[in-house]
């Protein structure tokens, strides 16, 4: 009852918000999670969300809220929402109920003063919050009713996490969501004028080739930083309002070029030195004579269009001939001793073009931007198959993070076709599964193009499927049988239904891959409907994919079966993951003994923990000697993109590994400490204790690495030389875990179980002992979304927005953009032992003699 006024005000049928059903019941027990969403609707607001009794007590806060005490900002009480909307981001249509974007601006834990039941009753609720943003003591104190709507005040206590607004607005200063990269753009913005004094930029005489002098607004002089991060785009999904200066986006590396005193260094982003990978670029930027500097930048390679063609700029730096690669230079946040990033946006990168107007390279180029229609240049950028737009906002200064004054706008293919049929449901889905797809060629025949199974909801499943069932007839349409295995169980019908679908990519075969619905079409007849080509083609259609070059001839049965009916994803998309992944996913697997998580009838259905091959055929798969691991049946390994792919056939979703490698099953490689939290945590708990348990461990001498669980934790793994025994390892690792809980009992907790975990994050070491197991890398988890357990960077974590960002649908692109900036390209060969020393910094007591390796 406590969410009828919620569900009576929404249309599911069209609002991407959750559902709220009278069944709906409360988590199970943890610790009290909290949201604050940004709203943009009729007016931009802050809805405050307290959990509360199985539901989300609800404010809307027209200002957000504010770290003063002084300052009592409005919250005006709302409907309760369910406890789903915690993570709830997306538009809501126009003409509904709330219409307008929503992002998580904030989430975490609160923990109540008092009794909260009491307190919300009479209206005067103190607690304290934990989240990514928020922190310390608020209240939030009813004053009156008014217009039927109660109004309460939420005010800050005075305590250490309280600041004066004048000195720091946190609404302003931290705009953005906490779960993903939107923001929102606010829908009118004006030039920013700069009020700092002009200050010279000088550059040496003797290595200049311009005789006058740049004068720019808000330079300051500074030595140049040995390193430097770059800015990066937040995506959004439309061109914004406002006042945007629009390039480019690039498909190739982001390079930023360091020069001191003639001397230059190429870094990725991440901060590999990559200047012997292109020694040619870097002695075109040591001809401009710079006395320092800090360029920004991407490398592409260019097709015959002129084009960039990531494939060839993988091949370009695999060949060694950086001859190819063209470096785009469009911003200089560093000049000659000055530090530019307070500049604004114009005057920066009009000193860079009149550095780069003396340049005779054509290895070097200045990235241009644009002043048309942004709407019809993301038109023109997609029809040419480039990545899309990246727009900067007029009078922005350089931030090294992800920001909201860069954002990037990415192109989708899209076009309508033509609906020649369906599949049944499977599990828990109504209507049908997928919807079949047709494309007429030029000759005007009808030709298989694929399906598309994801972008329905209830709603439109039911009322679609009530349109599909009078076009029923009993043969296909098309002028050609299509594969058997794609449309087994299939319903045809006429040919006279078109809808409109967003995809990734289409097949050399004419077959959509990664597909969205996004409504019936009806303004022109079918026989219009061809496949619309641009008038160049982008990397991912000029080479085939993974999944186009099939691993071995292994049959898939039930290939439309659905595996997880939230994101529509079926046993085929699995499948296809698995192939396009096994590059990187095998070299982590080779020779390590592992279990599989099998869910044959999908996520939602029982799932089965298999660590023998037993009766099972499972294709390809390789069994090891019996004689490895004495006294239990022959443990199983995955050796090839044929067995990745036959594991997924047999309806496997996980797949789990030992921390040692075959032969020498005896003595671990390794060790994982797997940090899971109270799901209620707030995500920057997550990154400290990551970050503290790195730290310890380079504190005792030991290198670790990191990777996504793929859920809700983080995993950090410790290479080690194969010379010390199970028991030693495991005792080691439970010392790590029981140090860490000693330190910071308020953080941690280095005993299993639910309720040691309330507000607290469990260092699991038990995954460390013969026969146990660990996620592999790059494994899907059987877990909504179907997120992948995913390496990462060290200095990614700072900037990590949860554990289930990567799915099977956003991955592959990722790993290709990576290309060779590897984050476990070291792991195999880092060599270290767990010595005495080690043990005594943990206090622990002395160790056994056998196989210590000390």
């Amino acid at each position: 009852m406590a969410l009828d006024e919620y569900n009576r005000k929404r249309d599911f049928s069209a609002t991407p918000e959750p559902g709220a059903s009278s069944g709906s019941k409360r988590r199970k027990k943890g610790a009290l999670q909290y949201c604050i969403q940004k709203h943009d609707a009729t007016r931009l607001h802050y809805d405050f969300r307290l959990e509360l009794d199985g539901t989300l007590k609800s404010w809307a806060v027209p200002k957000g809220p504010s770290l003063d005490p002084k300052s009592r900002r409005l919250a005006v009480h709302v409907e309760d929402h369910p406890l789903e909307y915690a993570t709830f981001e997306g538009t809501i249509p126009a003409g509904h109920y709330g219409a307008g974007d929503v992002i998580v601006w904030d989430r975490g834990v609160w923990m109540p003063e008092g009794d909260p039941e009491d307190g919300y009753r009479k209206g005067k609720l103190k607690f304290r919050l934990e989240g990514e943003k928020l922190s310390g003591s608020w209240n939030l104190v009813r004053t009156r009713m008014d217009g039927g709507k109660e109004q309460w005040f939420l005010i800050k206590s005075n305590d250490e996490a309280a600041r004066p607004e004048a000195e720091y607005d946190i609404v302003r200063e931290l705009p953005d969501s906490v779960l993903s990269e939107r923001t929102l753009i606010p829908r009118k913005r004006g030039k920013t004028e700069a009020t700092t004094p002009p200050k010279p930029i000088r550059k040496p005489a003797a290595r200049r080739r311009q005789d006058s002098d740049q004068t720019l607004l808000g330079a300051k002089p500074a030595a140049l930083p040995e390193q430097f991060k770059p800015q990066l785009a937040t995506l959004v999904e439309s061109v914004p309002d406002g006042d945007w200066r629009y390039e480019i986006k690039f498909d190739g590396y982001r390079i930023m070029a360091r020069i001191d005193s003639g001397k230059v260094q190429l870094f990725t982003r991440n901060g590999h030195d990559w200047t012997a990978k292109m020694p040619q670029q870097a002695e075109a930027l040591a001809g401009l004579g710079l006395e320092s500097a800090w360029l920004d930048g991407e490398v592409v390679v260019l097709d015959e269009q002129g084009t960039p063609d990531f494939q060839a700029l993988q091949n370009a730096f695999e060949a060694g001939r950086s001859g190819q690669i063209v470096y785009y230079l469009f911003d200089v946040p560093y000049l000659n001793g000055h530090d530019l990033r307070e500049v604004p946006l114009e005057a920066r990168r009009a000193a860079l073009g009149a550095l780069l107007e003396a340049n005779e390279s054509e290895l070097l180029r200045f990235s241009a931007d644009f002043s048309e229609d942004p709407e019809s240049m993301l038109e023109s950028a997609c029809q040419m198959r480039l990545e899309g737009l990246i727009a900067k906002r007029a009078g922005s200064g350089y931030v090294s993070r992800r920001s909201s004054s860069w954002i990037k706008i990415k192109c989708k293919n899209r076009q309508e076709f033509v609906i020649v049929g369906y599949t049944d449901p499977q599990g828990a889905r109504s209507g049908f599964g997928a919807l079949l797809l047709g494309l007429h060629d030029d000759n005007g025949k009808l030709h298989y193009a694929g399906k598309v199974g994801t972008g329905f909801n209830q709603a439109t499943l039911k009322s679609l499927h009530a349109k599909l069932e009078p076009l029923k007839v009993d043969k296909h349409p098309l002028d050609k049988a299509p594969p058997a295995a794609d449309v087994r169980g299939a319903h045809w019908l006429k040919p006279e239904l078109m809808c409109e679908v967003a995809y990734a990519e289409m097949t050399r075969q004419g077959v959509v891959r990664h597909s969205v619905f996004h409504g019936l079409r009806n303004d022109k007849p079918a026989e219009a409907i061809t496949h619309e080509r641009p008038a160049s083609r982008g990397r991912s259609r000029a080479t085939p994919s993974a999944a186009e070059r099939p691993a071995g001839k292994i049959k898939i049965s039930n290939p439309e079966r659905i595996i997880d009916a939230s994101i529509g994803a079926t046993k085929m998309d699995l499948v296809r993951y698995y192939a396009e992944v096994a590059p990187w996913a095998l070299p982590h697997l080779h020779q390590r003994p592992l279990a599989l998580v099998r869910a044959p009838e999908g996520i939602a259905g029982e799932l089965f923990f298999q660590k023998h091959a037993e009766k099972l055929s499972i294709p390809h798969i390789n069994q090891l000697d019996p004689a490895l691991y004495p006294e239990h049946a022959a443990l199983m390994t995955i050796e090839s993109p044929e067995a990745l792919v036959g594991a997924a056939q047999m309806g496997t979703i996980e797949l789990h590994v030992w921390n040692a490698v075959a032969p020498a099953l005896d003595h671990p490689d390794r060790f994982v400490l797997d940090l899971d939290p109270d799901p209620a945590l707030p995500w920057k708990r997550m990154i400290e204790a990551t970050q503290l348990t790195q730290t310890l461990l380079d504190e005792i001498g030991l290198r670790s690495f990191l990777k996504t669980s793929g859920g809700k934790g983080l995993h950090v793994v410790v290479p080690l030389e194969p010379v010390h025994g199970w028991a030693d390892v495991k005792a080691f690792s439970q010392a790590i875990a029981q140090y860490m809980a000693k330190l910071m009992p308020q953080h941690f907790s280095a005993v299993s179980g639910p309720k040691n975990r309330i507000g607290r994050i469990f260092i699991d070491y038990l995954r460390n002992g013969q026969g146990a197991s660990t996620v592999a890398a790059y494994s899907v988890r059987a877990r909504e979304g179907l997120g992948v357990s995913v390496p990462i960077h060290r200095d990614e974590l700072a900037e990590l927005k949860g554990a289930n960002l990567w799915t099977i649908r956003n991955l592959i692109p990722r790993l290709e953009e990576q290309g060779g900036d590897d984050p476990w390209a070291t792991i195999a060969e880092t060599q270290q032992k767990i010595t005495a020393q080690m043990r005594e910094q943990l206090g622990m007591k002395a160790a056994g003699r056998a196989t210590t390796g000390d």
